[in-house]
Order: C-alpha cells, then structure tokens, then sequence
C-alpha cells in the first residue's frame, strides 16, 4: 500500500512516447510543476497534453513545448498571458491543438473518471467547435454531444499526502486536479508533505487513495507565476 516514491524523476520514469498526459493547475495554481520538469529531463516525444492552457513563459508546459516534447495540446486557453511558446510552435505547424470550452474540458475529463462515455451539452453549439459531432434536441434546444476525455498519466499537485494516497488540497490548488486524478490510468501525485497513514482527517480527504498511484513529496515547489517574473527558463 506505500505508494511513494523518493523522487520526481523517479515517479515520471515509465511515461512512455505518445503518452497522453493530463497536467493539473489552473495557470500556476495546483500546477505540478517539479514534476513537470522532471518529464523535460526524461524527454518522451510526441505526447498529448491535456491542460487548462498551453504555457506561459519558459517554464512547465511552455518549457515542455520548447523542447519539443509535446504533438498535440487539448487546452481552453492557447493565449495565456505570456503564450510565446506554443505560438511559435503552432504558427511553425509543431504542434497540433485542440480547443475545448473550459467547462467542457473540466465535464470531459470528470465523465471519463465516473465512467460516463458521452454526454450532451449546449456549449458550443452553433460554433466551428461544434462542427462534425452529434446534436440532438431536448426540450426544444440543442444540444452538443461529447466525448470523455481520459489519459494514460495524470500529473497532478495536492498539500498534503498519505503513503496510501489520500489528498488534500490548499485553496485554488484544487481546480482541475481532483478530477483529472480520476480520468487517468496512471495518477502521480506531487505534495507538500507526506503524513502518517491516519493523519488525514476522513473528512478532509478530496482524492481518495484508490485513484492515486504515486506520491512524491515536494517540501517547497516553486510556483510558476514567480519563475516567470524572475525571466527563468527551463532546462
């Protein structure tokens, strides 16, 4: 039942090319991003990555698309505040995109982790988004049918951990990555601190233990919004 792992190079080892990876965070909040760059160093190609946006300066994502890792970003926002990466990725043809109205993303991904296939929404209807998939009419409106959206590895950052895999989350952290820890074959997990098996309040729990796979403890993560004002890059 010890599911963690001594470091964040170690708990990225197996994530193979073509992987499809979902990153938690919303911008820099809950953004796993010592995970991230340790995916840099191993460098897998051709990967799907699946976020709220597509990077911001030239660290995490940004840094991920810099070098090359990734094919394809299934993202709401490309355009973030500093987007330079995967423009210039995407304006050269090296990477392909796929836009998903944020709800959408966020319902896709909590389908796939509640095992619902499909389901129907009225976003995006009538919009080049729309364009190739079913709609049906309920109560004279319509409606859009998507698809779930699954990973084969998701990164995801949470507070606190148990060896067992039970999270907690700080605040905004927790956007995107209780859900994406559900949707994903493999769910890695980077914390602040890992506590004692008991030492989380049942009560407290946001991600049971039986959707996460790895945790690797992370005492001070760095947060991406201060790499940028600093001018950091990665590697």
């Amino acid at each position: 039942m010890d599911k963690t792992i001594a470091t964040p190079a170690a708990a990225v080892a197996d994530i193979p090319d073509g992987a499809v990876v979902m990153i938690g965070g919303f911008g820099g909040s809950g953004a796993p991003i010592e995970l991230i760059h340790a995916l840099i160093d191993r460098a897998p190609k051709n990967l799907t990555v699946i976020n709220n946006n597509a990077g911001n300066g030239h660290v995490g994502i940004a840094a991920m698309i810099e070098q090359g890792l990734v094919a394809k970003m299934i993202c709401s926002f490309p355009r973030s505040s500093d987007p330079v990466a995967f423009t210039e990725a995407y304006r050269a043809g090296r990477i392909e995109l796929e836009v998903v109205p944020q709800g959408t993303l966020a319902e896709r991904i909590r389908a796939a982790g509640a095992g619902i296939p499909a389901f129907y929404t009225a976003t995006s209807y009538g919009t080049d988004l729309a364009e190739g998939k079913p709609v049906e009419e309920f109560d004279g409106k319509h409606y859009v049918r998507e698809r779930w959206l699954r990973a084969d590895v998701a990164l995801i950052k949470a507070h606190h951990g148990d060896p067992m895999g039970n999270l907690t989350y700080r605040m905004a952290g927790r956007n995107f990555n209780p859900v994406m820890a559900m949707a994903a074959d493999r769910t890695i997990a980077q914390v602040s601190r890992i506590v004692a098996p008991g030492d989380i309040d049942p009560e407290h729990i946001v991600s049971p233990g039986i959707f996460v796979d790895a945790v690797v403890e992370v005492p001070n993560p760095v947060q991406e919004e201060i790499l940028i004002r600093e001018g950091a890059t990665y590697p």
